[in-house]
């Protein structure tokens, strides 16, 4: 017993050794807790709304108060022409657009079919789904109400058979009206095969040479360090780029996902997505000694980074603290610009934040990778 305990204590010693690994053992269930149990909601909340209502009347603005009080849905902007509301889809402002048709209280009021158009950003159909039914329940809702109302002042039952008013809602799914999920998807699996690539293997590949002792056999070549880390990192690079091409002709001419906006553009916002994940991989790779830590700090980036980015779940539906924390992962700011490109087409100039997001993270991150690479050497 007494070598049992003594071997159990140099275990415990030497797990303790190594306090980075140690730390990642213990934050790695905190952290899916936390996400699984506080940020993560399947709700679909705070949908940016936009209305449209050419000749606001009393029952148009009855429908607009209640989406507008209604928990799921934010009036984002009051439009005044059909060119406002796809400027606001194409740079990403709202999700949803409401329009009334012209005269629609008087339609209503006739007893004929008051017509009301919905478009939804398909981009990604599940949630695309649940605003179009959180939206039809609060119209239906309003209609009951109407209706409760005009069936009170009829006389006649007569009547009030020949007087009920209706709404004829046609709803209109913009940039992916089959709801096809590979339009959301695979965006998003670019960036997550990007992120596994880059930063797990390359931080593995240089902790490995730590582990193994060549790597002070190769910063005492003539060989620069700068030109050692380049000539480490430059394969993931091409083979990300291979994957990324792979990829993409698959998705286009196999699954039949479109390229709306600009080929050059997403080439440019994936090099740099790729440039981030290898320059993240090169931090982890100086925080760490061992290839065990590596691999497990990598795993515990991808954890968040799958439920931080958009990717399964809606960023508004998550707590302040959660969406602030998303604002750091690179996939977020990746997968929102490439499904902007390839799905709506948008124009590169309303992907000016997510370039700036990902440059900013380039430079921090090597920044971090230099100053800690140094701080190890000596």
């Amino acid at each position: 017993m007494k070598q049992f305990l003594s071997f159990l204590k140099k275990e415990f010693f030497h797990m303790a050794r190594d306090w980075r690994t140690l730390l990642i053992l213990i934050a790695m269930p905190i952290v899916m807790v936390l996400l699984f149990g506080y940020a993560i909601s399947t709700e679909v909340t705070e949908t940016r709304t936009a209305v449209l209502d050419a000749t606001p009347d009393h029952l148009s603005r009855r429908i607009t108060d209640r989406l507008a009080a209604n928990k799921f849905f934010t009036l984002t902007a009051l439009c005044s022409s059909q060119d406002e509301v796809d400027a606001l889809f194409r740079r990403g402002d709202i999700d949803m657009a409401v329009i009334f048709q012209p005269n629609f209280a008087s339609h209503l009021n006739q007893s004929e079919t008051a017509p009301l158009q919905l478009l939804i950003d398909g981009t990604e159909p599940n949630q695309a789904s649940m605003r179009q039914g959180y939206a039809m329940g609060v119209i239906q809702s309003e209609l009951a109400t109407i209706l409760s109302e005009s069936l009170s002042r009829q006389t006649t039952v007569a009547e009030a058979q020949s007087r009920t008013p209706t709404i004829n809602v046609t709803t209109r799914m913009l940039y992916n009206p089959q709801g096809k999920s590979a339009y959301n998807f695979v965006p998003a699996v670019i960036g997550m095969i990007m992120l596994l690539l880059c930063t797990l293997m390359t931080s593995i590949s240089i902790v490995r040479e730590k582990e193994m002792g060549t790597m002070e056999v190769l910063l005492a070549s003539p060989l620069s360090p700068t030109v050692i880390i380049v000539a480490k990192l430059l394969p993931y690079f091409i083979v990300g780029f291979v994957n990324l091409l792979s990829i993409l002709l698959l998705a286009h001419f196999v699954m039949g996902v479109p390229i709306q906006g600009s080929l050059v553009a997403f080439l440019a916002l994936s090099i740099l997505y790729i440039l981030v994940a290898l320059s993240l991989g090169l931090l982890i790779s100086s925080l760490v000694n061992t290839q065990l830590a590596a691999m497990l700090l990598s795993l515990l980036m991808i954890v968040p980074t799958m439920y931080l980015s958009g990717l399964v779940f809606q960023l508004d539906a998550m707590p302040l603290p959660a969406q602030v924390v998303s604002t750091i992962i690179p996939a977020r700011w990746y997968m929102d610009g490439a499904r902007r490109l390839l799905i709506q087409g948008v124009e590169v100039r309303h992907l000016a934040k997510n370039f700036a997001a990902l440059g900013a993270e380039l430079i921090v991150f090597m920044f971090l990778s230099i100053f800690f690479f140094k701080k190890r050497l000596e």
